[in-house]
């Protein structure tokens, strides 16, 4: 298959699925009822503002994307290959994720723009409502511990594969100029009234002087500290610090302003990607390398690879499903929604494009005759090229390339501040805190656990050290795909009592499930072994095995709850929902 056919072909199917299966969910979901949203009904300038679709979907878009749709859809490529990992990106993104993120955010809206844990609340009872609030916390957690550390790895990267001229500190300058300008972006939009296209022609060209400037005066932290102290870990600390301060500024100030000139990086960096693979496809220079089937194994497990089952659904969370997605869209997304209408091309449609990213993603790795290395040095290397053919060639390699490493810890950055802010909701609702004294200290306790990890010593497994990001990378995709199953599990509770669709969340609930309890599964079997071997056991292996038990014991007295709950409702007579269910 040529490169130019593969990125053809995944546009098409996901725009047919977005307009057959989008009908269809929107039909399920009754949009066609001119309701208010709480954006309206609740507008207070703060948190209930509503905004026009186009602009709502770039904040969503970047808030969901991060470096799932990066780092997963490489590593599995690397491991699988190429072809497994594109059929899940498709598949599952038409079928499983889109439908989970859909509904969620028709869910939250229809509830008052609460969070999906609230409808848990609603439709379950109360001790499902805190089993799930505490899974959710532990599973912000580790997106946050996984995010900060592929972060700091970016900023310490010694080297551009491409001519060492981009290095991590330039990257690490380019990507705080880039904040401080999201910052004025809110001021000025805020306080000076500027309009969104007005701030956005000043400040997207100014984000490209500010990823000029970094070669130029790179922050590498290395010269500033003592001898014996990490980099990497340094940084882990810096960017901790910072979820802290932003996770409690104003969403005006940082958030929105930082979502919307992501979700823009985002846009370029996928018509960048389809441009240069025509061109370079076009000029010859450009087509695919990489195997279509890796040398993992199926089901096998022991060797120095993953099993395809069920590792590749764990691996490739963003960009097929993804649980994270749920809390975005009942945290942030419904207390914005214009139109209930706007669902479809908010929620549904922006988890397709993040299809579509994940494709690219996959591009970067099959022009690669042996792809291996950082994903995020991978990435950037697939994306200097497809702008460099894009442009012509009038664009450096170089420069492109340190483009590129900002647009990934750019994707990061939307998600580690957001992360912050949603495990402090999320702990203040378990714990039933209120204020913003109780904020500091939600905001702290959440950190609290990210910063322990971060200062433990590495890792070392089979005789290599790992990041820490790598250790905890199976964790995070499992705890994030069973967030998923459990959020598809309580939308099916919501939608059976409606009397609509249930079947639409309850199968890929089901399959959901399987694959991440199947996984955890093999994290405590792997466990066990390296228990029983002389080899010493690393703590952070302790602490994720510790981990991957509580989730299994959570999602198993969830699902335990669930079952005996759905035996005990009667679906409305003719599947028209109740008064009281009306919700």
């Amino acid at each position: 298959m040529k490169l130019i056919l593969f990125l053809t072909l995944s546009a098409l199917i996901l725009g047919f699925a977005y307009r057959w299966m989008g009908r269809i969910l929107a039909r399920a979901a009754g949009l066609e009822n001119s309701e208010t949203t709480p954006a309206h009904t609740q507008r207070d300038g703060k948190d209930f503002e509503p905004a026009r679709w186009s602009w709502l979907l770039p904040q969503h878009f970047s808030a969901i994307a991060a470096a799932g749709p990066i780092v997963g859809p490489i590593l599995a490529a690397t491991w699988f290959g190429w072809l497994p990992a594109w059929i899940w990106i498709i598949v599952g993104s038409i079928f499983i994720g889109g439908v989970h993120d859909f509904f969620t955010l028709v869910a939250s809206v229809r509830h008052g723009g609460k969070s999906i844990a609230e409808v848990v609340r609603q439709h379950m009872n109360r001790r499902c409502h805190l089993l799930f609030l505490a899974f959710v916390w532990v599973s912000l957690i580790y997106v946050i511990v996984a995010f900060a550390d592929v972060t700091a790895g970016a900023f310490t990267q010694a080297s551009s594969a491409a001519d060492g001229d981009a290095p991590g500190p330039a990257v690490a300058t380019s990507s705080i100029l880039y904040l401080g300008l999201a910052l004025a972006m809110g001021w000025v939009m805020r306080k000076r009234g500027w309009g969104e296209g007005k701030a956005q022609a000043v400040f997207l060209p100014l984000v490209l002087v500010a990823i000029a400037a970094g070669p130029r005066l790179p922050l590498d932290l290395a010269h500033w500290l003592p001898a014996g102290v990490n980099a990497t870990t340094a940084w882990n600390i810096a960017l901790l610090g910072y979820c802290f301060v932003a996770a409690l500024v104003p969403l005006w100030l940082l958030m929105q302003p930082r979502g919307a000139l992501g979700g823009y990086f985002l846009y370029i960096i996928t018509l960048a990607g389809v441009i240069g693979a025509v061109v370079g496809g076009l000029r010859g220079e450009l087509d695919i390398a990489a195997p279509a089937w890796g040398a993992a194994p199926l089901l096998t497990t022991g060797g120095a690879l993953p099993p395809l089952f069920p590792i590749l659904f764990i691996t490739i969370a963003c960009g097929a499903c993804s649980g994270f997605h749920a809390i975005v869209a009942s945290g942030t997304t419904a207390k914005q929604l214009n139109h209930l209408r706007d669902a479809r091309p908010v929620a549904y449609g922006a988890m397709l494009l993040e299809a579509f990213f994940a494709c690219i993603s996959l591009a970067a790795v099959m022009i690669l005759a042996q792809p291996s290395g950082r994903p995020d040095a991978v990435f950037a290397n697939g994306v200097a090229l497809f702008l460099h053919h894009a442009t012509f060639g009038l664009l450096p390699v170089t420069v492109a390339h340190g483009f590129a490493l900002l647009c990934f810890a750019t994707f990061i950055f939307d998600t580690l501040d957001a992360c912050t802010r949603l495990a402090r909701y999320v702990l203040m609702e378990l714990l039933g805190w209120v204020g913003s004294t109780r904020a500091l200290l939600a905001t702290a306790i959440t950190l609290a656990g990210p910063l322990v990890l971060a200062l433990l010593p590495p890792a070392e497994v089979g005789g290599k050290t790992l990041p820490l990001w790598r250790v905890f990378w199976g964790l995070f995709g499992t705890s994030n795909q069973l967030l998923a199953a459990l959020t598809l599990l309580g939308l099916t509770v919501w939608l059976y009592r409606r009397g609509r669709g249930a079947w639409f969340t309850f199968v890929p609930a089901v399959l959901m499930l399987s694959v991440s309890l199947w996984s955890l599964g093999l994290m405590l079997q792997t466990y066990l072994g390296r228990l029983s071997s002389p080899a010493p056991v690393a703590t952070v292996q302790h602490i994720e095995a510790g981990v991957a038990a509580l989730l299994v014991v959570l999602a198993g007295w969830l699902v335990i709850e669930a079952l005996v709950l759905t035996r005990s409702l009667r679906r409305p007579p003719g599947g028209a929902p109740s008064t009281v269910l009306a919700t």
